[in-house]
């Protein structure tokens, strides 16, 4: 984190003594802390300025949590505004209805100062992300005056590095990515897709699964079976990656393949439950790709089922959950032309 960046944090709490104790630790931390007991006087701070984080308890007189969460994520200036829950709560159905109103993490009372810090800091950092590629392209665009041919390396060069940055974090994420990109590139050029839309897809299957750059290590990591809550959380890593991505101005889908690419053609997929041509061409693309990488290769809590397990998948669902022309294109690269995904 940027040491010189002093980062303000709105944290909105009825109780004093809950409101002072989470006050003091951000500010020993040496954050910036607007303290607000109440969603009322909440809206009002935000609508003064703009804070680089929100804490929200659930439960407060007046406007209830949820309730400032709504109107947070409907207005424009504040809907990027990263939003974590404050709660006792901990049942399932609680935090589903938390995550569809926008927010990015839950921390259930009483909570551990470790705990409170690490996920400030985690959301703190991917909003700086998100703000440095909206930077860096505008310093790109400006720098290199609209020249397409230029300007498409140097996009290409912030894909990469993003990439990489999040390898830092999620080396097993990072190498699915760079193998899905092969994979979707070579299913759009079977498709004699145009190479601008084949770099388009290559592109953004470098950076589909971004959005996990926001959960933690030990969900993305873990040797077991998720629970209903940490799924819900690896789901919302669909619609984090399109808030990440989705201001910055690329010549390519990419936000939206970030976003799509879990939707399923009969409308099963997640997050927006999009159906057939609802879906965007070259995030049908990547979704078979995607399928077919993560099946054959191992994952943290299963060996890989092989290519062969992972090719009946997709043709077995080819029309229902996967792009027909996708699947055809892909089962003909690894069954008439010997592509191979690399170990």
């Amino acid at each position: 984190m940027n040491k010189e960046r002093v980062f303000e944090i709105l944290v909105v709490e009825d109780t004093p003594a809950s409101l002072k104790l989470i006050s003091d630790v951000l500010t020993e931390e040496g954050y910036q802390v607007r303290p607000a007991n109440s969603g009322e006087l909440a809206l009002a701070s935000v609508a003064a300025k703009i804070p680089d984080l929100i804490l929200l308890d659930i439960r407060m007189p007046g406007l209830n949590g949820f309730e400032v969460c709504e109107k947070l994520k409907g207005e424009a200036r504040s809907r990027e505004v990263p939003v974590i829950f404050l709660s006792a709560f901990t049942e399932a159905d609680q935090h589903v209805k938390g995550f569809e109103l926008g927010a990015v993490d839950f921390i259930t009372k009483p909570f551990e100062k470790a705990e409170l810090l690490a996920r400030v800091k985690t959301h703190l950092e991917l909003t700086q992300l998100r703000n440095h590629l909206e930077e860096e392209v505008e310093r790109k665009t400006s720098e290199l005056q609209k020249s397409h041919v230029q300007l498409e390396q140097a996009l290409d060069g912030i894909v990469t590095a993003t990439s990489r940055l999040l390898a830092l974090r999620d080396l097993y994420t990072a190498r699915h990515q760079a193998k899905v990109a092969m994979l979707s590139a070579a299913i759009a050029r079977e498709m004699e897709l145009d190479e601008t839309q084949i770099k388009g897809i290559e592109m953004g299957a470098m950076i589909h699964d971004i959005g996990k750059i926001s959960i933690a290590a030990e969900i993305l990591g873990k040797p077991t079976r998720l629970t209903e809550i940490e799924y819900t959380m690896i789901q919302a890593h669909a619609e984090n990656g399109y808030h990440i991505l989705s201001d910055v101005e690329f010549p390519w889908p990419i936000a939206e393949i970030a976003y799509q690419h879990h939707e399923r053609l009969d409308g099963s997929g997640y997050p927006q439950g999009l159906k057939g041509d609802e879906i965007l061409l070259e995030a049908r693309i990547v979704a078979v790709a995607d399928v077919v990488e993560a099946m054959s290769t191992n994952r943290p809590y299963r060996p890989g089922l092989g290519i062969e397990v992972a090719l009946d998948e997709v043709s077995r669902n080819r029309g229902k959950l996967y792009d027909e022309r996708a699947v055809d294109a892909c089962m003909a690269l690894f069954r008439e032309k010997g592509f191979k995904l690399p170990d």
